[in-house]
């Protein structure tokens, strides 16, 4: 954890947690927020499609049972109304889930992490769990930085987009199989009278572990777009047609 974030180290001891809630309340000027989420998990994990999982426990971090019970404290207080996590793995969903029961402690309802046409790494392992304990996944980057709008196509950088702004950082949206998928998923679009930003977003909101999906967007007419996205219907057709580029490209931007 950077230090300029509470002195670094870890965020989810209960006085740093403390400091954080009181901290969002004060600046939102309100009694109580709806979702709280725990963002990042403080073990050691692969994060970003990171393979070659190698375990290592021998640093310090909360232990889920004392991050639930700081939760409950607030949740007693009316501070906080439900909680959730963003980034996290199926193993650290599970387990919080398993203490929830176990110590009747407050449930993770929400899950919120990456999810586009180009990183479906989600379906496997905790789509299966979202469904079945009812956490919802909340998606993030669901248009894979703007990769799935097309405004990057043939090479094009907008000028403020994010990523003439940060492409540095997000270098995990540009490798050349991405940039293939998307030329596929733009003629899917194209050839059944679609925008490509409508169909991506559609693609996620009919999935059934999905509770709600993060838009983003700097001018009106892109919000338009992104609402507009939940009146448009995808045919089996189209569908399978999208699954077909997922087999060739799989998941180019975990």
């Amino acid at each position: 954890m950077r230090e300029y974030v509470r002195g670094g180290g870890n965020q989810f001891g209960e006085k740093n947690i403390t400091k954080a809630l009181e901290g969002s309340l004060r600046r939102l000027k309100t009694d109580y927020i709806d979702l709280y989420q725990l963002h990042w998990p403080e073990r050691k994990t692969n994060f970003f499609g990171k393979l070659g999982y190698e375990h290592d426990d021998s640093g310090e971090w909360t232990q889920f049972e004392d991050i639930l019970g700081s939760l409950k404290k607030f949740t007693e207080q009316g501070k906080i109304r439900h909680i959730g996590l963003s980034n996290e793995t199926p193993w650290g969903l599970s387990k919080f889930l398993e203490l929830s029961k176990e110590k009747d402690l407050p449930r993770m309802l929400s899950v919120q992490n990456p999810y586009s046409l180009l990183n479906r790494t989600y379906e496997v392992g905790l789509a299966e769990i979202s469904v079945r304990e009812q956490a919802g996944l909340l998606a993030y980057s669901p248009l894979a930085c703007g990769y799935l709008s097309g405004k990057y196509r043939n090479n094009q950088l907008p000028k403020n987009s994010r990523m003439e702004r940060d492409g540095d950082f997000w270098t995990r949206y540009n490798n050349e199989n991405a940039r293939k998928a998307v030329d596929l998923y733009y003629e899917i679009a194209k050839n059944n009278n679609l925008e490509l930003t409508q169909m991506s977003l559609k693609f996620l909101e009919i999935q059934s572990f999905v509770t709600s999906v993060i838009i983003g967007a700097t001018t009106m007419e892109q919000l338009k777009t992104n609402v507009e996205s939940v009146n448009i219907k995808l045919s089996e057709e189209i569908i399978k047609e999208i699954n077909e580029v997922q087999k060739i490209y799989s998941n180019p931007c975990p």
